[in-house]
């Protein structure tokens, strides 16, 4: 994933971070869809079993709002992308 663009915003970054992008040496997937579309996910350290699994991210801006959970399944055709699957309580 080119990071060299402007910065953006890793997922569970604080709002009031005053640098809430990607870190050096991190890995990240960018969320595509759904309602954390754009943001970054840092998978750093992730194993490949862990990978291939569906990330269910806590998230108050989605379907349910707080308690809520936006799930995102790595792209299989481009890894670097996570697609929105859907949300869930």
């Amino acid at each position: 994933m080119d990071l060299s663009t402007p910065r953006r915003r890793v997922y569970g970054a604080d709002h009031d971070d005053p640098d809430p992008g990607p870190r050096p040496g991190h890995a990240y997937g960018e969320l595509v869809g759904g309602p954390l579309d754009g943001l970054l996910l840092d998978v750093t350290g992730w194993s490949p079993a862990r990978l291939a699994e569906e990330a269910r991210l806590p998230t108050e801006i989605g379907r349910y709002g707080p308690g809520g959970r936006a799930h995102y399944r790595r792209r299989a055709a481009d890894p670097d992308r996570w697609d929105w699957s859907g949300d869930s309580r």
